[in-house]
């Protein structure tokens, strides 16, 4: 035991076990990674021979403890940037803003355009919305848009995807991005322009560019069952068309509520009293274009001002206006009165749905807040300091090393938040006093998110959603989809290593 404990060898042998032991209760006892994540921390930090009064704290005192100050430090950063971007979407969806947005860029594209048209529309909606819930919203759009092109629903299915997929992974406010950058202490401003500089080049690759040349080899019909009404609203803006999904619900009359990490059917109802969604004039598209925006745009012009800025009396003002809480929130109030109470929303409905929306939030954020615990028990056992010693001796950098562990995480047991805050928690011990700057950081942020959305295949829940929606066995979903998100992550990270070169 004092090998394991006290030797660079033993340490990083502790460490392994330690993600060996959370692998095998993810993947073969199906527990859930929160738990998972705990059982492996605790387990860690026993083994390491850290005192019961470092890892729990005492009886009477615990708030010196690595378990609360490892959920604590975390949580207390990404929480509320969460919650606020998941009522943000869930009142754009709601509101019909991803129809006008897809209509109009249907529109404006034209027929031979359509599948840019919807990996444009995966791009911009994908933002507030988590992956799985723009899929449902954004699917029968896509049903619609093959229907009337005459071709396979793989070359308008894949940009769509691939936009969703790359917002979700690279940019905030999605849980993944989001938590890492608690996890490195990287400046969200910095994570979003390193985000969009990773992920647009990504996007064009894998959505655009393999999305044309697979969608002409792999057919996929859309089967009569996915549409049961003259598709003609959406690529006029006039409101959504009835369109049958996957799962055997409709979609498009009113959006459903998000879910996170959901499958289940997309149907939703007005609630008793709300005029339904084709009933109310859609929302102008400068409008949802607006609300999207803000947020980015506020927390970009603190980042930045804080740099250009220095000695100016503005710089308060955007610093308070540019903190990401404050940005979201004063994103939802306006989507709360635009899009809602102004288009004839209760506020009592706007209520239920912001409640309905928060629902699944809670097991991200212990999964993060378990992670981050991780993380801790790593930086306390000193195995941290032994990897980094490691990593010195044998020249591999700190951007590659992060990039293969979330590669590895997420190919074993198939959760990009698992990968992501695992990685975060080894690695983020490695750059306490490296001295990196915010947009290095920010890069090795990217590297870890690329890493946690490679090669998606069985174990995956988002593969079987693309497999249910788009009507392709597995053999083809393999075919599409788990290669464009290798495409994706490997693009990324490019991106992200070259960039690390220079800055």
């Amino acid at each position: 035991m004092h090998w394991l404990q006290h030797s660079t060898p033993g340490l990083l042998v502790l460490c392994a076990l330690a993600i060996a032991v959370l692998l095998f209760l993810i993947i073969r006892v199906r527990l859930e990674p929160f738990i998972a994540l705990l059982i492996a921390a605790l387990g860690l930090a026993l083994a390491a021979g850290l005192s019961v009064k470092t890892i729990v704290g005492t009886a009477l005192v615990s708030k010196t403890s690595l378990l609360e100050t490892g959920f604590g430090s975390i949580l207390g950063h990404i929480a509320p940037i969460i919650g606020l971007g998941t009522i943000l979407g869930a009142i754009l969806e709601a509101s019909g803003g991803a129809d006008v947005l897809t209509g109009r860029l249907l529109t404006a594209f034209g027929e031979r355009g359509a599948p840019l048209a919807m990996g444009l529309s995966g791009l911009i909606f994908g933002i507030p919305v988590f992956f799985d819930i723009g899929i449902f919203v954004l699917a029968p759009l896509v049903y619609i848009a093959a229907r009337r092109g005459g071709r396979s629903l793989v070359l308008y299915a894949l940009p769509l995807l691939a936009g969703l997929s790359m917002t979700h992974a690279f940019l905030p406010p999605h849980p993944g991005p989001v938590a890492v950058a608690g996890l490195l202490h990287v400046q969200l401003g910095w994570l979003i322009v390193m985000g969009l500089a990773c992920g647009l080049p990504a996007f064009l690759v894998a959505g655009v560019a393999w999305g044309s040349w697979i969608g002409q080899r792999v057919i996929v019909e859309v089967p009569e069952e996915f549409v049961t009404a003259e598709e003609s609203a959406p690529a006029g803006g006039r409101g959504p068309a009835t369109v049958r999904t996957a799962a055997g619900g409709t979609a498009g009359t009113e959006p459903v509520s998000p879910v996170a990490g959901g499958g289940g059917t997309a149907v939703a109802t007005a609630p008793d009293g709300e005029p339904p969604a084709a009933d109310r004039p859609p929302p102008r598209l400068a409008l949802v274009g607006l609300i999207i925006a803000v947020p980015l745009v506020l927390i970009l012009l603190a980042t930045f001002g804080s740099v250009w800025l220095e000695n100016s009396p503005a710089l308060p003002i955007l610093t308070f206006l540019g903190t990401p809480v404050v940005a979201l929130t004063i994103a939802v109030i306006l989507a709360l009165w635009l899009l809602g109470t102004r288009r004839g929303i209760p506020a009592r409905h706007l209520s239920e749905l912001a409640s309905r929306s928060l629902r699944p939030v809670g097991m991200i954020l212990l999964v993060v807040g378990a992670g981050a615990f991780f993380g801790a028990v790593i930086s306390a056992t000193g195995v941290g300091k032994a990897l980094a010693g490691t990593l010195s001796s044998a020249g591999l950098p700190v951007i590659v090393l992060s990039y293969l562990i979330s590669c590895g995480l997420r190919l074993a047991q198939g959760s990009a938040t698992v990968a992501i805050v695992t990685t975060g928690g080894i690695v983020g011990p490695l750059l306490e006093h490296s001295g990196f700057s915010q947009p290095h950081l920010a890069l090795i942020a990217i590297a870890i998110s690329a890493g946690s959305i490679i090669a998606s295949h069985v174990n995956d829940g988002g593969f079987w959603i693309v497999s249910r929606y788009f009507n392709m066995p597995v053999k083809d979903t393999l075919k599409t989809w788990t290669v464009l998100e290798t495409i994706l992550s490997i693009t990324g990270f490019a991106v992200a290593g070259t960039l690390s070169i220079f800055i």
